[in-house]
């Protein structure tokens, strides 16, 4: 049982990775989901009390795939910050990815502020362009991720 102790801190590393790439998938997924399935389907029978409810379960999700990415980005930042050999590509790649992390939760957060803006969104260019940017966004952020994977890799084997 010596083995344990050090197979714990790998162990929480796992989670967290598998957390990360969980949460994206299911937002991605969802919007996904959401902009090809469901809206589409609505606009054929407009049904206002499910599209609520539709849209309500799927604001729960976002804001669960956020807390989780938030707490298991900075753990994985963290972690991945501890290596001396990233090289300037890999830092600048996740600065960019943070950032447009940040837009992304940005974006989902004023998306998710239905009864006051409810109005605004059925008018604004903007807010009927919002959720189709927040899906490119999301895209973009998980090439990014990926990118920063085989980045970090080649980091390990060139040295």
């Amino acid at each position: 049982m010596a083995w344990l102790p050090a197979l714990l801190p790998q162990g929480l590393l796992l989670i967290m990775r598998l957390a990360h790439i969980l949460a994206a998938a299911a937002w991605i997924g969802g919007s996904v989901m959401y902009l090809v399935v469901v809206q589409p389907a609505l606009h054929l029978a407009p049904a206002p009390e499910l599209a609520a409810k539709i849209a309500a379960r799927f604001r729960r999700l976002v804001n669960g795939c956020v807390g989780l990415l938030l707490v298991s980005g900075a753990f994985l930042t963290v972690d991945r910050l501890t290596e001396t050999r990233l090289g300037l590509p890999y830092l600048l790649t996740l600065g960019l990815k943070i950032s447009l992390a940040l837009c992304l939760f940005a974006l989902a957060f004023y998306l998710g502020q239905s009864p006051i803006r409810r109005l605004a969104r059925r008018s604004s260019r903007f807010a009927q362009v919002a959720p189709r940017l927040m899906l490119a966004l999301g895209v973009v952020v998980f090439a990014l991720g990926a990118l920063l994977n085989m980045l970090f890799e080649t980091s390990l084997t060139s040295h």
